[in-house]
């Protein structure tokens, strides 16, 4: 009798040792997978945060100023985007002036070709998918003001300058349309955000920037026409689920940027990488912090 009773015991030791470690196992695992490591970037800067109701959910160096590059042509679309009675359908001729400067600068191209006529709206597309600096001088030279084309180029940087002070933003500077400057091309990833957050209540810059490539038909300086094909700089779109945009951007001193932004669920991020070290690497940066965005 001795022994059964011992031996009962013996078993109900193990039952409760083997209760003991199921209880402490239900509790650890829920503990283990709510950490969550903040995210190491390649970028100088970087900064993320919730669109919807602006919660910042990343920083590194999120106030420091750095070079944009074409990540400067979000800042183009948008001053665009805001003039009065604009007219997107409205049709813009593109002039030697646009091409002689892709060539001076070995600049980034939308390949307009002299003489054609595009809309607006066309511009648009070629501004922002294969980062047209072109693109971008027909846009300041049609939206600026002034009676020379200096002058209406003068013009428009003011526009986009005075626009970055009207959304608070005072670490935001431009002297260019297109992120070719002379130094004074400048914002930080912070700011960079939410120029391109207020650029995305605009519906025709979210239908642009999420293009992956675009065929557009243009008219000839003879009065037939063309097809233009564009192909979004963009890696990101087809290859991170949920991404709606939005601008990349280089250059020998802003090295490789990336103003990125994703859909999951009702949830949207929104964020900037700037001075990455390559192509890949600012990539591989945006998906290390949109994965963290959205766990968080």
């Amino acid at each position: 009798m001795k022994i059964g009773i011992k031996g009962i015991r013996r078993v109900s030791a193990v039952v409760v040792t083997a209760g003991a470690v199921l209880t402490a196992g239900a509790f650890t695992a829920p503990a283990q997978a709510a950490t969550l490591n903040t995210p190491t970037i390649t970028a100088k800067g970087g900064f993320v945060m919730n669109n919807g109701t602006g919660t910042t959910l990343f920083t590194k160096a999120a106030d420091t100023q750095l070079s944009t590059g074409s990540t400067t042509k979000i800042m183009t679309a948008r001053v665009v985007l805001a003039q009065p009675n604009l007219g997107l359908d409205s049709k813009v001729t593109v002039q030697k002036a646009y091409s002689d400067y892709i060539v001076s600068k070995t600049a980034s191209s939308a390949h307009l070709i002299v003489g054609d006529k595009v809309t607006v709206r066309q511009l648009l597309y070629g501004l922002m998918l294969p980062s047209g600096c072109d693109a971008a001088y027909a846009l300041a030279d049609k939206f600026g003001s002034g009676s020379t084309r200096a002058a209406r180029v003068k013009s428009f940087i003011g526009k986009m300058n005075s626009t970055a002070k009207g959304l608070g933003l005072t670490n935001t500077h431009f002297d260019s349309f297109d992120g070719i400057g002379s130094g004074g091309n400048y914002s930080t990833p912070r700011d960079l955000t939410k120029i391109a957050s207020n650029a995305m209540k605009y519906s025709t810059f979210r239908t642009v920037v999420k293009t992956r490539s675009t065929k557009q038909k243009v008219t000839t300086k003879s009065g037939g026409y063309r097809y233009m094909s564009w192909t979004n700089t963009n890696n990101l779109l087809g290859s991170y689920a949920g991404t709606i945009g939005v601008k990349t951007g280089s250059g020998p001193e802003a090295k490789y940027c990336l103003v990125f932004a994703a859909t999951r669920g009702s949830k949207t991020v929104i964020g900037t990488v700037l001075a990455s070290s390559s192509v890949a690497n600012r990539t591989a940066d945006a998906k290390k912090l949109m994965d963290y965005s959205f766990k968080k």
